[in-house]
């Protein structure tokens, strides 16, 4: 009889994925959809667990996006209302590991990640900056006298050519037509397109 030899293999796990980080490890902002009314609920409930675990290195924000209105009721008096601009949704700056993941995943009152099954996918900085959740330097790859479409707010959909560049209040001022005539306006980084 030939003698056999008894082997055993082990995998040897990358650092990264004994953690059970997810892609490259860096912390993101993720969009979670939630019953609607239970955005502040959530919010709590996730900061609450993260403090008990001590995951502060790795959920590292929540926001329930508002907005403040001034209201004039009946009487003429202003009434302040707090109007929440994504109900239904609350988004989180965190790495995704599993650990990570799964306490989000099963916090009462979450119905999932915006993305692709088990894998969400993060906010891209040019949504974050125009969701005014965190200011993102946008690196903007223009010069003066380039021509840049309006891709969001008033004056989308215009075209116009760069008359300065402001890196430090990450804003533009194109010459846009309106009325006419050229109107020097002032536009976030966020907002514009360079055109080829």
């Amino acid at each position: 009889m030939a003698e056999t030899e008894n082997r055993t293999t082990t995998n040897v796990l990358s650092p990264r994925e004994e953690e059970g980080i997810r892609g490259d490890g860096q912390a993101r902002w993720y969009v979670v959809h939630t019953y609607s009314g239970h955005e502040n609920k959530v919010k709590m409930n996730i900061e609450k667990m993260v403090d008990n675990r001590g995951m502060h290195d790795i959920i590292l924000d929540i926001v329930v996006p508002t907005e403040e209105k001034i209201l004039i009721n009946s009487k003429g008096q202003r009434v302040h209302k707090t109007r929440k601009l994504f109900p239904g949704y609350v988004i989180i700056k965190m790495v995704v590991t599993n650990e990570s993941w799964y306490l989000v995943r099963n916090t009462q009152g979450v119905t999932g990640f915006v993305g692709h099954g088990t894998d969400p996918i993060p906010l891209t900085p040019e949504e974050v900056a125009r969701m005014g959740i965190e200011k993102i330097d946008i690196d903007l790859d223009v010069k003066v006298g380039d021509g840049v479409n309006v891709t969001s707010g008033p004056f989308a959909g215009q075209f116009g050519n760069v008359l300065a560049i402001n890196p430090e209040k990450q804003v533009l001022t194109v010459n846009l037509m309106m009325f006419g005539r050229d109107t020097p306006v002032e536009i976030e980084f966020g907002q514009v397109h360079k055109l080829d």
